[in-house]
């Protein structure tokens, strides 16, 4: 089965919704030149071909307490134990982020803590104590000057936007 393409509409639609995920559906509808009927199909569309993965809130982690952000890149002792080692890190409820990066480390984490003490506790007494986890090192993160979604207006076929993302 060939991945599914999307369409120049497609693009308008997810550019839209990226900016502002509650978007009436209409109003797009109205700045795509389409029926809103049309918007309800295309959405279908992107669900189910995995394009649009869902829609979430976004809880900002100062907000409710979680004032320190670290990454922590994770060195396994054995490669093959890597989905071992995954499924143990998917049950610290502090860490929002989990890749499999290239360089020394095998994992990068991204993790929420309430303060230094909670992260060190964090380190030591939980991520440390994962079989097969050799070693950490952590950088904590100072401010997060900005975040965004993938950029979509300017994206078509492996090219990347020629000016500046505002």
């Amino acid at each position: 089965m060939l991945p599914y393409q999307i369409d120049d509409i497609d693009r308008k639609i997810l550019s839209f919704l990226v900016k502002d995920a509650r978007m009436p559906y209409l109003e797009i509808a109205r700045q795509c030149g389409v029926s809103g009927a049309a918007i309800h199909q295309r959405m279908r569309k992107l669900e189910e071909n995995g394009v649009v993965t869902g829609s979430r809130m976004l809880v900002k982690p100062s907000a409710i307490g979680l004032n320190v952000c670290a990454y922590v890149n994770i060195s396994i002792s054995e490669a093959n134990k890597y989905r071992e080692v995954i499924a143990s890190l998917k049950k610290i409820p502090e860490i929002v982020e989990c890749h499999f990066v290239t360089g020394t480390a095998l994992v990068l984490v991204k993790i929420y803590c309430l303060d230094n003490d909670h992260l060190m506790d964090v380190l030591l007494n939980t991520i440390q104590n994962v079989p097969h986890v050799q070693s950490t090192n952590t950088m904590i993160s100072l401010e997060q000057a900005f975040e965004r979604q993938v950029w979509v207006n300017d994206y078509k076929r492996g090219r990347v936007p020629s000016k500046s993302v505002k």
